[in-house]
C-alpha cells in the first residue's frame, strides 16, 4: 500500500511513498534498537559534534527544504524560508543546553557520610516521533535533536501530507555523520502507526497533532506493554486581548498576522479576540483594512502572502463554520470578491 500527497494549491499528485509491511517495520524498530546501544557509549561531546554539523547541512538544504515545504502543504514561498531559520534557530539553543540538561543531578545536601547521591540521566533507547504537517521542521526538531543527543535513536513518522520534510532532516543527519539507522524516516497507515507504537523496543513516543489522535496515541502507548513514555503537544484556543492603552496601528497588524499566518492553521494562531470597549470600532476597522491587502493564490509566487488551507475539506469546513457564524448573528466584514482564488 502507499500514500499520495497532492499539493494544496493544484490538487495534483505531489509525490508517492510506500508503506513498510508488518514484518519491514519490526525489522525497522531492530535496527534502531541495535543502532540505539552502540550510540549511547558515544561520548556527548561527539553527539554534539554531530548535531553542530546537522545544522550546517541542513542549511545548505535551504533551497530544496523552502521549495518542497510549499509544494507539500501550501504556505506562501516567501514565508517558507522561516521555517529554515527557526529550525536552525532551535537546535543550536538544544546543542547550547545539551551539557547542562544532561550533567548529573548533584544531591550533595542530603549526602550521608561515606555516600554520594545523584540522579543520573540515562537514554530512554528508542524513541518514536511523530509530526505534523503545519510545521514539520519546527515541531520535528524539537523531538529529534534532544533525542539524539541524549543517545537515543529516532523512528521519525512525518504526516503524510508533508513527507519529504522528515527525508531532508534524515539527508542532513547523514551528511553530518550520523551512524546509520539511528535516524530512520518511516511513511505508515494508522494501523503501522498503531503497530509501532505498541512495539516493545520503542520506549518512548512523542507526538504533535489534534486532540482526537493525540487521545489515540495515549491509550495505545498505555495499553502497551512496559511503562512507555509519552509526550503530547496538541491543537491550541488562543485568544488576544487588546487593552485600551494598545497602540492599534501596531495591535491590529500583529493580530491580523497572528490569525492569518499559515493560513491559521497553527496551534498557536489567535482564534478570538476581545477588545476593550472604547478601542473595538477602530480595532475593527483597522484589522479589516489590513486583511483586505492580504493576497490569497498560487503559493509559489512572491507576491502572495495567504495560501490554501491544506485540504478541500478543511476549506468546506471553513466556509461552513463562517455561514454558521453568520445565521447567528456575525456580521461579515469582508467580501469573498476580494479573494477570487478562494475557489469552492
Amino acid at each position: 500500500m502507499a500514500q499520495v500527497t497532492l499539493s494544496p494549491h493544484t490538487q495534483e499528485s505531489y509525490v508517492t511513498r510506500d508503506y513498510p509491511s508488518v514484518q519491514e517495520l519490526e525489522v525497522i524498530a531492530e535496527r534502531a534498537h541495535s543502532a540505539q546501544t552502540l550510540w549511547a557509549e558515544v561520548p556527548l561531546d561527539d553527539r554534539i559534534k554531530i548535531a553542530e554539523k546537522f545544522v550546517e547541512e541542513f542549511q545548505k538544504l535551504s533551497d530544496e527544504v523552502a521549495t518542497t515545504l510549499t509544494a507539500q502543504m501550501g504556505r506562501p514561498i516567501k514565508q517558507s524560508p522561516g521555517e529554515v531559520r527557526g529550525t536552525v534557530e532551535r537546535a543550536k539553543y538544544m546543542i547550547s543546553i545539551a551539557r547542562s540538561s544532561l550533567a548529573d543531578v548533584e544531591l550533595k545536601d542530603t549526602d550521608k557520610p561515606g555516600f554520594r547521591r545523584f540522579i543520573k540521566r540515562v537514554p530512554l533507547g528508542v524513541v518514536l516521533v511523530i509530526a505534523p504537517w503545519n510545521y514539520p521542521y519546527l515541531t520535528s526538531i524539537n523531538s529529534v535533536l534532544p533525542a539524539i543527543l541524549s543517545g537515543n535513536s529516532v523512528i521519525l513518522k512525518p504526516s503524510p501530507q508533508t513527507p519529504v520534510t522528515g527525508e531532508l532532516l534524515q539527508k542532513a543527519f547523514i551528511a553530518a555523520g550520523l551512524p546509520e539507522n539511528l535516524l530512520q524516516v518511516v511513511h505508515l497507515s494508522p494501523e503501522l502507526a498503531e503497530a509501532l507504537i505498541k512495539n516493545p523496543l520503542v520506549k518512548f513516543v512523542s507526538f504533535t497533532g489534534s486532540v482526537a489522535t493525540g487521545h489515540l496515541v495515549a491509550k495505545e502507548a498505555t495499553l502497551a506493554d512496559g511503562f512507555k513514555g509519552v509526550a503530547l503537544e496538541l491543537g491550541g484556543k488562543d485568544a488576544a486581548y487588546v487593552r485600551e492603552d494598545a497602540d492599534l496601528d501596531y495591535t491590529a497588524a500583529e493580530l491580523v498576522d497572528g490569525a492569518f499566518f499559515n493560513s491559521g492553521q497553527s496551534c498557536c494562531a489567535i482564534e478570538r479576540i476581545y477588545v476593550h470597549q472604547s478601542k473595538y470600532d477602530d480595532f475593527v476597522d483597522k484589522f479589516v483594512d489590513i486583511a483586505k491587502t492580504y493576497k490569497l493564490g498560487d503559493p509559489t509566487k512572491e507576491d502572495v502572502n495567504l495560501g490554501p488551507v491544506i485540504t478541500v475539506g478543511s476549506a468546506d469546513k471553513i466556509r461552513k463554520q463562517v455561514q454558521d457564524a453568520v445565521k447567528a448573528g456575525a456580521k461579515p466584514l469582508l467580501s469573498e470578491q476580494l479573494f477570487p482564488a478562494a475557489k469552492e
